[in-house]
């Protein structure tokens, strides 16, 4: 039978390593204690969130209709570029020219010039425009597309793979975006994460986030928005490691090898 006086060094570490171990996950496990009742009250009030459209933008704009002399007139295409070779001339495939939302939130339009489209999400958009084109069609209102088409975030600090994710659909929560960097490593400080936000009139905004609460769902940085920074902070132990350095870290090591081996050999004699 183990006996605790016989090996106080070898208890001591147990117990250590236990109570690290129940601290520790408190610390990692995301959104403790979620029930059913925050369940159903975030069912009740969900809103659809839609990405706004803020200066720097770059948008596509396509618009279809039955009357295709009529559309091309608000679908720029970028010139093709030739190529001229001893056999054959080759062109390069024509792709539309992108609408970049300048600093007072304006995009130059065929036809109607400066429109001004800060603040609007794409549907809200799409519907002004189709409003707008009515007047140029005989036939049928167009189908006005629009596209984000530089849509990102980057990710920094305690991921598996910090760097910058382009986003396809224009929605993305913080969780989705710690998928996409390969979730937190274990350093990550859960309980405050920071989203370092830039407003539609320049200014700068720090939210801070806790991983830990429930509650996060509710948050104004649960969907991250376009060029959104997300940084996990380091916990103490990692910040810890970093006043190491190499020779002090192997002297660390070694020690803990020493207890090791020292409460084996105070196991086996005590035998």
């Amino acid at each position: 039978m183990y006996n605790i006086k016989k090996n106080p060094l070898a208890t001591l570490i147990l117990c250590m390593l236990i109570l690290s171990s129940c601290a520790g996950t408190k610390k990692v496990a995301y959104l403790q204690k979620l029930d059913n009742s925050i369940n159903q009250l975030q069912k009740n009030n969900d809103t659809q969130f839609d990405a706004r459209i803020k200066p720097k933008d770059l948008l596509s704009i396509t618009v279809v209709s039955s009357e295709p002399m009529a559309s091309k007139g608000f679908n720029l295409v970028m010139p093709q570029i030739a190529e001229l070779s001893n056999a054959n001339s080759l062109y390069s495939q024509p792709t539309l020219q992108t609408y970049l939302v300048d600093n007072d939130g304006k995009i130059d339009f065929p036809v109607f010039g400066k429109l001004f489209v800060k603040g609007y999400t794409r549907k809200e958009l799409e519907g002004l425009l189709q409003s707008k084109l009515a007047s140029s069609f005989s036939k049928e209102r167009p189908v006005v597309t629009i596209r984000f088409i530089n849509y990102a975030v980057n990710i920094l600090g305690e991921v598996n793979r910090p760097g910058k994710y382009n986003v396809s659909n224009d929605r993305i929560s913080i969780f989705d975006a710690l998928a996409m960097a390969g979730d937190m490593t274990i350093y990550g400080k859960r309980e405050n994460v920071k989203v370092i936000r830039e407003n539609a009139d320049g200014t700068k905004t720090i939210l801070t986030l806790n991983l830990n609460d429930e509650k996060i769902i509710y948050s104004s940085a649960y969907y991250l928005e376009q060029n959104d920074v997300l940084y996990i902070e380091p916990n103490k132990t990692k910040s810890n490691a970093t006043n190491f350095g190499a020779a002090e870290t192997y002297a660390i090591s070694a020690v803990s090898v020493l207890l090791s081996l020292t409460s084996l050999i105070v196991n086996i004699v005590n035998k």
